[in-house]
């Protein structure tokens, strides 16, 4: 029983706490409808920090660099473009033709795709018993897709793969 009393007790006061806040209401408080509901609009400006102004006449003047480029930069510059040269792989994409035993099945295929696209190098590997045949060299997925659209009614199984690809 006397945690039903309590229980009450304290859900009154609760109740009552919250109605009261609600309805008192602070003097800069100000009422403005919008939409057809009354909506409180609160100024704070009074708890807002003020910093003094910054004089003009004190203030220093900007230094431009005179040299953006010095020798040291252009040669390290010149050391990064030799070494991106050099790179002959990246990251891109090859659409997997073929993955199968059969040699001759795979030749044919190689054949008709350079027939198709002339254009796109194929990769022929063979780790026993399977040849797998992967065509193209993309940087992006998207390139890929295009070339198979190009080549889907010949391999309707084909598929895009990740692969380490070759940098013309």
């Amino acid at each position: 029983m006397n945690r039903i009393v309590s229980f009450l007790l304290s859900l009154t006061i609760v109740i009552a706490s919250g109605c009261a806040s609600s309805s008192a209401k602070s003097t800069s408080d100000k009422t403005v409808k919008s939409g057809g509901k009354d909506k409180v609009v609160e100024d704070l400006s009074v708890y807002r920090p003020t910093y003094p102004a910054a004089d003009a006449a004190t203030t220093t003047a900007r230094v431009e660099p005179t040299h953006h480029v010095n020798d040291k930069v252009a040669v390290l510059m010149d050391t990064v473009a030799s070494v991106n040269k050099n790179i002959k792989y990246a990251q891109g994409y090859r659409i997997l033709a073929y993955n199968g035993s059969e040699r001759q099945t795979v030749m044919d295929l190689r054949k008709s795709i350079a027939r198709r696209v002339p254009e796109v190098k194929d990769y022929l590997t063979y780790n026993q018993p399977n040849f797998r045949l992967k065509v193209g060299d993309f940087f992006s997925r998207l390139e890929a897709q295009q070339v198979l659209n190009q080549i889907s009614d010949l391999i309707p199984n084909a598929q895009i793969v990740q692969d380490q690809i070759n940098i013309k």
